[in-house]
């Protein structure tokens, strides 16, 4: 591949993940909305919103819970 079309796949690269950002920031905003309006209501609390987050994230992951429940165990011990 010569350096011009090297060239040109990275502009046409940029072109699409700055569309792709730009229809994504709506999503963003209505995400923070909703974060600020569970506060602003006392239903929960930032840090219980970050750990509803995480758990959410991991499951999504399909990640073993079993593993890394035991992995947690292991390095808390460790760390604290």
């Amino acid at each position: 591949m010569s350096n011009e079309e090297k060239q040109q796949h990275v502009i046409n690269y940029v072109k699409a993940l700055a569309a792709i950002e730009e229809e994504m920031e709506p999503y963003k905003e209505s995400r923070r909305d909703l974060r600020k309006s569970y506060v602003d209501n006392e239903y929960l609390t930032r840090e219980e919103i970050r750990m509803v987050v995480k758990a959410y994230r991991l499951v999504k992951g399909d990640v073993d819970l079993d593993k890394l429940n035991e992995m947690y165990n292991r390095i808390s011990t460790k760390v604290v």
